[in-house]
């Protein structure tokens, strides 16, 4: 079951669009990480997100970091703790957000395959597999509270 979870983060983390982007610091998988934590806990410090998740404070805030260059959250001090910064998620999806959504992950399941006989079989089981387990998903991609996406 681990074998398969990282094999399937890796093709993710390969399918997503890299139109414009160039090389981005941190990892893509630390960001998934911590937009699905905003997306599960809503607004939190940096340091919630790493007790949260025992990411490292350092990829914790890099990944904050790539979230507001991409528009996916705001960022402010905490009115409570000036030296805290509290995140929380856009209600509306950024342009990255909606070009993730939008994106097909078909030619990367084929090119895992070897060829692109059984994509369709693969991945109408890999979407029933993500309703059961993740929940139910919208046409655009995205769960029905905030999605995660690749900042």
């Amino acid at each position: 079951m681990f074998l398969l979870g990282r094999t399937l983060m890796k093709l993710g983390e390969e399918a997503l669009p890299t139109d414009g982007l160039g090389r981005q610091p941190g990892s893509t998988r630390t960001v998934l990480i911590v937009l699905v934590d905003l997306a599960e806990h809503g607004e939190s410090s940096v340091s919630d997100i790493v007790k949260r998740t025992g990411l490292p404070q350092s990829q914790v805030s890099t990944a904050v970091g790539r979230l507001r260059d991409a528009g996916r959250v705001d960022t402010e001090p905490d009115p409570a703790d000036r030296r805290r910064t509290r995140i929380r998620l856009k209600a509306e999806p950024s342009p990255r957000a909606l070009a993730v959504a939008d994106s097909s992950i078909d030619a990367t399941i084929a090119k895992a395959l070897g060829g692109d006989d059984d994509v369709e079989a693969v991945v109408t089981s890999l979407e029933s597999l993500a309703t059961r387990l993740v929940g139910p998903v919208r046409q655009t991609g995205s769960r029905d509270h905030r999605s995660p996406d690749a900042g």
